[in-house]
């Protein structure tokens, strides 16, 4: 899949993403301030959020799948990178400024024993909406994104589970405000607490996996176990060794050195090496950066 093909496919989801986002986000304000629900606002903070990422999405993809240049000689992949640290920044922030908002509130009804109001039952309406319209979209996020290995595609996937989560906590907390009596009324501002931790959580591991690759994480032992299986099925290779490995947004780079024969012509050399990128690009995919480095194979 080229570069141009990538970035279409990851804008044409982040749109439909938005779009709903911005649907959503709408309803829940609306419902929030006509139901009297402060779990909902919370909710329609995080959508906000949501429809903020998507325009970091969209940036982040098209910065990406600009050509190497001669500054840039590995090519924009770190752009996606960094977009998905600046998902988990942003959904970091609105969580614990929706957990900190609940909190004050909890404090008030303690403090001064004065219940809120009982929420609207059009803020539970909403809220049960939003679960299987995010419930939907992340499904569909989810699969463009490991169908295109955009890591930024994917984070925003995990965003919009994220906010199917925090509107079931809203639903349970303004379902039992709503139904149960005023001295339910208090599970509003607690279930608005519930829905900033799973916020944080899924900011948490997006930032985990976006700063492990801005700092050339090393992939996955298997995967260091699979080149050297491919390296040394090339004839004439022996003994792959000193593998190095990390992403450059939804490309490998891979580093390797092989021994050949101490006899063998620069030519031969040349086009074992060329085999071996061959294979690995087969396997890793036609982005990928391979560096292979060729030793002569000496007899101890």
């Amino acid at each position: 899949m080229n570069a141009e093909h990538r970035a279409t496919q990851a804008r044409r989801i982040t749109l439909i993403g938005s779009l709903i986002n911005i649907i959503l986000t709408a309803l829940k304000f609306i419902a929030g301030y006509f139901g009297q629900s402060q779990a909902m606002i919370a909710d329609a903070v995080h959508s906000l959020s949501d429809f903020v990422t998507d325009l970091i999405v969209l940036a982040g993809t098209w910065f990406a799948k600009k050509p190497r240049d001669t500054c840039h000689h590995y090519g924009h992949g770190k752009f996606e990178t960094l977009s998905t640290a600046l998902i988990g920044t942003a959904l970091g922030y609105a969580g614990l400024r929706i957990g900190m908002e609940g909190i004050s509130h909890l404090t008030k009804v303690i403090s001064t024993g004065e219940f809120p109001a009982r929420p609207g039952s059009i803020a539970f309406f909403v809220a049960s909406i939003s679960i299987a319209a995010k419930e939907i979209l992340y499904h569909i996020t989810l699969a463009s994104g490991k169908r295109i290995n955009s890591s930024s595609v994917i984070a925003n996937a995990k965003h919009h589970r994220s906010d199917g989560f925090s509107s079931i906590g809203a639903a349970v907390g303004i379902g039992a405000a709503s139904f149960l009596g005023s001295s339910w009324t208090i599970l509003d501002p607690f279930a608005a607490v519930v829905v900033s931790l799973f916020i944080i959580r899924s900011s948490l591991l997006i930032l985990k996996e976006s700063v492990n690759e801005l700092l050339d994480r090393s992939l996955p032992q298997s995967v260091h176990i699979e080149i050297r299986s491919i390296a040394s099925g090339v004839a004439g290779v022996k003994s792959p060794h000193n593998i190095r490995t990390r992403m450059i947004g939804p490309a490998a780079a891979l580093e390797l050195h092989i021994r050949v024969d101490p006899e063998m012509c620069v030519n031969e050399a040349h086009d074992i090496t060329s085999e071996v990128e061959k294979r690995l690009r087969e396997r890793f995919g036609e982005q990928t950066f391979v560096t292979v480095h060729v030793e002569p194979d000496v007899c101890d």
